[in-house]
């Protein structure tokens, strides 16, 4: 399919859509599940985990997914019902516009301290007088629907223009022909190019349930579009916090079942030894590891400065071997930026990280490589990052940067606002990571996390289990494909819905 919106991309053993829908319908009359993979890491989670494997054993998986690779193709391909590729879809510019303002609005009525600082950002980077008149056309239309109400509103509209000025009604006609009793989507955010057929979906009136894709999700990032009829969430703190966001939201449509992200970590059969890990990343086994994972180049202007002298600061430590610094790029981070330290600094160790360039997507290579990591690390820095709960998962001393690169402009970014993050604050507040403010608390918090790793233990499993209970087991995947399958059950059991737009 091409940007036109010539249709999705149908791949079964060589069918034809209708030949493939065909095929399944008289195969067995198991629910039909239909998954939505609308990111490179949506395929790690849910693929990777096994957790639609699971699915799979009790229903039909049929799977709308981008396709980063001919062998990630092949790979779903083996393994489930039938592969349709997702590209994108070109909508009318009034859907956009509509969708836009949805968002501007809803950023302003969550008002969030990364809401504000997104806000703010967006303010600066309109520059020139046209900006400038777009930018203020764009806030004055929003501030009638910044709250509840308006919300809502502006989210009907958004759904109902999506639908009926659509450009396309492949997904229309093959989710009638499919018959889902569910449609599942793998991550609700950066996932535009899913949206057609999940309106398509609702207007079905098909369920719908979007798996809430990260921690900071729903205080960092935008509007939840269209509106579904189950999540399912983290913690049972992001279920409160999605509960009130958006009131219209119903308790019972909301589930807490951990997430497969992290199930690799506590799986046995993901664990190298320590020796087959150095070997691996060219570490000395018989030195501490400091593992450094960077963050995104438009958010973290300078990183490679800090780096930097982070990794003069542990070649004075001579009393500690010196330790090695191990830095994993952030996956995501296409800017190069790290290359000329990497050809400057062969003592900084820069493991390649196997992840597909087309659509971000981690190779299954990557999910040992990063748990092998946090296993390893004798201290863990990072930029107010998920790694941190990661390494606090395996009771690691963490270290977040807390100041700016010495001596560069790095404006309008300010490192020390990630800290105020509505996401993060608990984190610092709970003891769990240290925060250096300067070069010379960091390397004070490196000494200390080397020489004393076990002095803030207590307080990182404290706020590990307060986040996530008994969920880090390695089987959140699981217990997603078990809510998955319950859910189509009672889809199958009650009255057809009518089409709701």
């Amino acid at each position: 399919m091409n940007a036109t919106g010539d249709g999705p991309m149908v791949n079964k053993k060589n069918l034809t859509t209708s030949q493939s829908v065909s095929h399944t319908s008289q195969k067995d009359d198991r629910p039909c599940i239909v998954a939505i993979l609308p990111r490179g890491e949506a395929i790690r989670n849910f693929v990777y985990s096994g957790a639609l494997d699971k699915v799979a054993q009790f229903a039909k998986v049929i799977i709308f997914s981008v396709i980063p690779s001919e062998e990630i193709r092949a790979l779903l391909e083996n393994r489930y019902e039938m592969v349709i590729e997702l590209a994108e879809i070109h909508e009318r510019w009034i859907v956009r516009f509509t969708r836009e303002i949805l968002d501007i609005a809803h950023g302003r009525y969550l008002w969030s301290e990364a809401a504000k600082e997104r806000w703010r950002r967006r303010d600066w980077e309109a520059n020139t007088i046209p900006k400038k008149i777009k930018r203020w056309v764009k806030k004055v239309l929003c501030y009638p629907f910044a709250h509840p109400k308006g919300l809502e509103v502006l989210s009907n509209l958004e759904c109902y223009l999506s639908y009926r000025l659509r450009t396309t009604n492949q997904y229309v006609d093959l989710l009638r022909e499919l018959n889902p009793s569910l449609v599942f989507n793998g991550s609700h955010v950066h996932g535009s190019i899913a949206l057609p057929i999940l309106h398509a979906a609702r207007a079905l009136g098909i369920p719908t349930v979007a798996f809430i894709f990260s921690w900071d999700n729903l205080t960092s990032q935008g509007r939840i579009i269209p509106p579904y009829d189950y999540y399912l969430v983290w913690n049972e703190h992001l279920r409160e916090q999605l509960l009130t966001i958006y009131p219209s939201i119903r308790p019972d449509q909301v589930f807490v079942t951990g997430t497969p992200q992290f199930d690799f970590h506590f799986r046995p059969e993901f664990w190298w030894t320590k020796e087959e890990f150095c070997t691996r990343v060219g570490a000395d086994p018989n030195r501490p590891i400091v593992f450094y994972s960077t963050g995104m180049a438009n958010h973290m202007p300078g990183e490679p400065y800090i780096v930097e002298g982070i990794a003069d600061m542990l070649q004075k430590m001579t009393d500690l071997g010196p330790p090695q610094l191990l830095v994993r790029v952030y996956p995501k981070d296409r800017t190069k930026r790290f290359e000329e330290l990497k050809r400057r600094r062969p003592d900084i160790l820069f493991p390649e990280i196997p992840w597909e360039p087309a659509w971000l997507t981690p190779k299954l290579e990557d999910c040992y490589l990063l748990t092998n990591m946090l296993r390893y690390a004798d201290v863990g820095i990072n930029i107010a990052s998920t790694i941190s709960l990661e390494l606090c998962m395996f009771d690691k001393p963490v270290i977040n940067v807390g100041y700016n690169p010495p001596g560069i402009d790095i404006s309008p970014v300010d490192y020390r606002k990630y800290y105020e993050f509505d996401h993060y604050r608990p984190v610092v507040q709970s003891g769990a990571v240290m925060v250096a403010r300067s070069p010379e608390d960091m390397e004070r918090m490196i000494r200390r996390a080397l020489y004393e790793p076990q002095a803030d233990s207590e307080k990182r499993q404290r706020f590990i289990k307060a986040m996530f209970g008994d969920t880090l087991d390695g089987r959140s995947g699981e217990r997603v494909a078990m809510k998955l399958l319950e859910l189509a059950d009672r889809a199958r059991t009650l009255p057809t819905r009518s089409v709701i737009i």
